[in-house]
């Protein structure tokens, strides 16, 4: 086979924000004080009363106090370098690379909370269980607050688009969810913490210990992975890319030699297709993929001549 590259241009804007980008930023960086503050409390607070379920919960909170402060974070730094060129294609990966090194962090915690847990399983200290139960409680009214907030960025999309998966903020996604995610943590320390005060029962405060360790540690996993994907550039939707391939072969009679679709930011995809064959238009492939896909925001087509392509009848 031979095919020579004849033709590859497109000039394209870099800025790949989600939509309600400064809203977005606003509404986690709000969430992420509210969190930060009271994460001390009740880290400080399982230190004074003895509660390893209050402790753990406090550093689970560290966790997502970590993953707002990287969704803040990373709005800040999108926004802020969106049109710097030296990003070849957007500044969208600041959070991931912050995620991927929080991430590891995170698993470490995980490690020395669940060692805690476990050698007071055999080695029993004193809890101030009413003390550590108010503490709890509070923190709960903090993950609900925090869910309210960052709920309200998401009616805020879904009211200027209906297709959810189109434009979906991942990362506001991902800070929602893990809110949610803490307050059930919460309520394991509350239930913890109770059962140790009304039926005597110590041995459940360490456990919960553990069980708060064992979601830190499946969190950290999951954005190792995820983060990590995103970094290598990994095709972000394998269906798409199979969807895109179909219509330049079966609808314009073209040819995929390469296809490249991977994540650039919120909404925000990128393409590299190489096409050989009937579909040579440049210009009206490109216009073709964008109408099709909406969330091509970033495409470049190469023509190549591919000598032996059969041509369809």
């Amino acid at each position: 086979m031979d095919h020579t590259h004849r033709h590859a241009r497109f000039t394209h804007g870099h800025v790949f924000l989600g939509l309600g980008h400064e809203k977005s930023e606003a509404r986690a960086r709000l969430v992420t004080l509210l969190t930060a503050a009271f994460m001390g409390v009740e880290i400080v607070a399982g230190l004074m009363f003895g509660s390893m379920a209050l402790l753990a919960d406090g550093v689970h909170m560290a966790t997502h106090v970590g993953a707002l402060g990287l969704a803040a974070g990373a709005y800040w730094l999108a926004r802020r370098h969106a049109e710097d060129r030296r990003f070849s294609f957007g500044s969208g990966k600041f959070g991931d690379l912050a995620a991927f090194a929080s991430a590891i962090v995170l698993g470490l915690l995980s490690i020395a909370v669940a060692i805690e847990s476990v050698r007071r399983m055999f080695e029993p200290v004193t809890v101030a269980y009413g003390e550590a139960l108010i503490i709890a409680v509070i923190g709960l009214l903090v993950n609900i607050l925090s869910a309210v907030i960052l709920h309200e960025g998401h009616d805020h999309h879904h009211d200027h688009d209906h297709d959810d998966k189109l434009h979906r903020d991942n990362n506001l996604r991902a800070a929602y969810l893990h809110v949610v995610a803490d307050a059930a943590t919460s309520v394991l320390a509350i239930i913890a913490l109770a059962s140790g005060m009304l039926f005597a029962t110590a041995w459940a405060d360490p456990l919960v210990g553990v069980l708060g360790a064992i979601v830190i540690a499946s969190w950290a996993v999951t954005l190792i992975r995820d983060s990590a994907l995103v970094l290598l550039d990994a095709e972000d939707d394998p269906a798409m890319a199979k969807a895109i391939r179909d219509t330049v072969e079966h609808e314009l009679h073209g040819k995929v030699f390469d296809l490249h679709l991977w994540r650039l930011g919120p909404g925000h995809h990128g393409l590299i297709v190489s096409v050989a064959g009937e579909a040579t238009d440049c210009e009206h492939l490109k216009t073709l993929l964008t109408e099709r896909y909406p969330s091509l925001s970033h495409i470049t087509v190469e023509l190549a001549v591919c000598e032996d392509c059969a041509q369809p009848a």
